[in-house]
């Protein structure tokens, strides 16, 4: 009889199937019963190069925990339900979970995520690039696995994270569009006309985001010092079932297959026919009679750097209070209609303003003033940097400005203008270049007399 191997000792043997065989015992399980780890391969050498790897993974402390491993699909609705949802922000998780559900489930969703190669990424992000998806989706679509497959690589589910492998498509950083001094008044005076005028002038000469602006409460508005202080944001949740059977409950609403090319239904729909609904189905939560957490709603702002108190520019203080006074008009005419969420700019009934709304008058402003198309960002944050800088703001000023957390993020919104560039050159120039002096003709023509010839000689001598 052979003596007894030591503990944590591997095992190699020849099975009467032809195989080889390895035996690895890699700890305890969480039971308490031992946590053995079987290899095969048709060669001893073969057999034994496996065993040393998961030996190696196992005194590094890397060895992956035993059990079956989770699909991609499976792994993606655990991380996004309980790990994600504890950290992100409203609108960023439901972000997460349009890219899951439209992308990346479909395009690996089956494969276990211990299985997974980056060539099947690789080939998802071709497929994506070619269906006409822009670089810069696809490379978001890229950093929510990627971090989705840290914490399983972290959690030792997975031996490595395969898509720090990959090298996602390159995105060219987007160029800002600010607009000009004289485009900012065209489009404010434009805006004068609309009872909107304040949010705009916030908008435009403060570089408050949308949501900031339209999430503005009175009681963060302090007049005495001067300043705003943006606590809370206005934002469009996508709404979550409160049933206990979401698949069921949007029955009726489930559309499996594709709209045919005169459907008339979605006629009206600006993104065309929506996508067919996947197996299993949990969306329309609209329909859900205890649906929850959707909605134009408010929220925390993402950092706290952008709850800072942003200054009020003097001359806007009048039309602030003018704004107020009109607003306490509007509600006593509304009477019980009105519905009091204390903001600064609030339809005629006291409601938020729609973001959909908002950014529509956005693009009739643009017509009415007669500039041409561009992002509302541009024509906010960007714009206000911009001409900030224009009037010699520093950088750092700039930054607590627009509330950024890194100086960097603050040069990508503030754009360079050309005149001011040609200006700064031609104060270079003045600097290094002597002025030239102005030539002045001769009134007479030089001689070509013996006499003058001979001058001539005697001062090349």
């Amino acid at each position: 009889m052979s003596p007894r191997k030591p503990n944590m000792e591997s095992s190699i043997y020849l099975g009467s199937d032809g195989w080889f065989h390895g035996r690895v015992t890699m700890g305890v399980k969480d039971d308490g019963s031992p946590d053995r780890r079987h290899r095969r391969a048709k060669t001893e050498t073969e057999i034994k190069r496996k065993v040393r790897e998961l030996e190696d993974l196992r005194d590094r402390g890397r060895a992956p925990k035993a059990g079956r491993k989770p699909t991609v699909a499976q792994w993606m609705t655990t991380y996004l339900t309980d790990i994600a949802s504890l950290k992100l922000k409203p609108r960023s998780l439901d972000d997460y979970w349009s890219k899951t559900r439209n992308d990346i489930i479909p395009g690996i969703g089956q494969h276990r995520i211990d299985k997974l190669q980056p060539e099947h990424l690789e080939r998802m992000y071709r497929v994506m690039l070619d269906e006409g998806h822009a670089p810069s989706h696809v490379l978001k679509v890229h950093r929510i696995l990627s971090r989705a497959l840290k914490i399983a690589h972290r959690r030792r589910m997975i031996v490595e994270n395969v898509a720090t492998l990959v090298d996602p498509p390159t995105v060219d950083e987007t160029e800002a569009n600010p607009f000009t001094t004289q485009e900012a008044k065209a489009f404010l005076e434009a805006a004068a006309k609309r009872p909107t005028f304040m949010r705009w002038c916030v908008g435009v000469g403060m570089g408050f985001r949308q949501g900031e602006t339209l999430g503005l409460r009175w009681p963060y508005v302090d007049f005495d010092n001067e300043l705003f202080r943006p606590e809370w944001q206005l934002q469009r949740l996508t709404w979550r079932h409160g049933c206990k059977d979401p698949h069921a409950c949007g029955a009726k609403f489930h559309r499996f297959e594709p709209c045919p090319p005169d459907c008339s239904p979605h006629k009206g729909y600006k993104r065309g026919c929506p996508k067919p609904c996947p197996e299993g189905c949990t969306s329309h939560a609209r329909a859900c009679p205890d649906r929850k957490g959707g909605g134009l709603v408010f929220t925390r702002p993402k950092t706290k750097k952008s709850r800072d108190a942003v200054p009020i520019p003097p001359p806007f203080i009048p039309y602030l209070r003018e704004h107020q006074t009109q607003q306490e008009e509007a509600r006593a005419e509304a009477g019980d209609e009105w519905e009091d969420h204390k903001l600064v700019f609030t339809r005629p009934d006291g409601r938020p303003l729609d973001p959909r709304q908002d950014w529509e008058e956005f693009k009739e402003l643009l017509a009415e003033a007669g500039i041409d198309d561009r992002r509302l960002y541009d024509g906010s944050r960007h714009t206000a940097g911009t001409i900030l800088n224009e009037l010699g703001v520093d950088m750092p000023t700039i930054m607590e400005i627009l509330r950024h957390t890194q100086i960097s993020q603050t040069r990508r919104y503030v754009k360079g203008r050309s005149h001011l560039s040609k200006d700064a050159m031609r104060r270079m120039g003045d600097t290094f270049m002597p002025r030239l002096e102005p030539v002045t003709e001769t009134k007479t023509e030089t001689t070509n007399s013996r006499a003058a010839r001979a001058q001539r000689r005697r001062r090349i001598r």
